[in-house]
């Protein structure tokens, strides 16, 4: 199988809006959670990326922290992709990526920082075929979750044949060499980007990653996990209609992959 990555592909004529068809879910029942569970291991084992096991899921404990949403994103009405994203602050500090790289999270942390932690993003293998764009629309949940928490910095775990194309797209640079991933075969790097600093830019280049203020509350409130920093942006963001005259160089042009 290939990753959610590399189902990109050149596309030249696409819907104008990418999420026309597009449903965000967080996964809070245990049938919503346990759905996902099993595509992470169908697109882990197809990959190549873990060995078979009995119970056909991919769990870990930071899928039951408070400060952990887990979304299945759905088209027309049907599962295609899963992300989980981790928020991390002086208060909260488990993810998977402060596992593998404590000695660069936490004093970023205990400086007050707020870190957008996006993890687990897997495909379905043929339904992301259909559906080329499928990596932005995943991707895009650490981004809204940028905006909703105010973050000041947004990262990526991706595994080195992968850094091109964070760094060339969506302006990440390596944080961490290469590391052994909890529970997977290949070893996987962080990248991050401060995201102040690029936040215009990727929204210039991909309108559709802007979210408004009711779709974040949406996504993102929830009663004893992490509350949103004073803001640092306007409360309401919308994509502009510009995505059909920059749509081509955004994606079209893009070569490289995702994980």
């Amino acid at each position: 199988m290939r990753s959610a990555a590399e189902t990109i592909t050149t596309v030249s004529q696409r819907s104008t809006d990418p999420l026309e068809h597009v449903d965000y879910r967080r996964a809070d029942t245990p049938e919503e959670r346990d759905e996902i569970f099993r595509l992470r291991y169908r697109a882990y084992l197809r990959e190549g990326a873990i060995l078979p096991s009995k119970s056909a899921r991919v769990v870990d404990r930071y899928d039951d922290l408070q400060n952990t949403f887990i979304f299945g994103i759905y088209v027309r009405g049907e599962l295609y992709s899963s992300i989980r994203v981790s928020v991390l602050t002086s208060k909260w500090r488990a993810s998977l990526s402060s596992e593998m790289f404590p000695e660069i999270i936490f004093p970023e942390l205990d400086r007050g920082k707020v870190i957008i932690d996006p993890t687990r993003f897997v495909a379905d293998p043929e339904k992301a075929r259909k559906f080329p764009e499928l990596p932005y629309v995943t991707v895009r949940l650490g981004y809204v979750a940028c905006v909703y928490f105010n973050a000041d910095i947004g990262l990526a775990n991706v595994r080195p044949e992968h850094r091109a194309f964070y760094r060339r797209v969506f302006l990440q640079k390596p944080w961490g060499e290469p590391r052994q991933y909890p529970g997977l075969i290949r070893p996987v790097g962080m990248m991050a980007a401060e995201y102040p600093e690029i936040r215009e830019k990727v929204f210039q280049r991909f309108p559709f990653m802007r979210s408004s203020a009711f779709e974040r509350r949406m996504l993102f409130e929830r009663a004893g996990g992490p509350v949103p920093a004073q803001a640092k942006v306007a409360a309401f963001e919308h994509a502009p209609p510009s995505f059909a005259q920059t749509r081509q160089d955004a994606i079209g042009g893009i070569e490289g992959c995702v994980t």
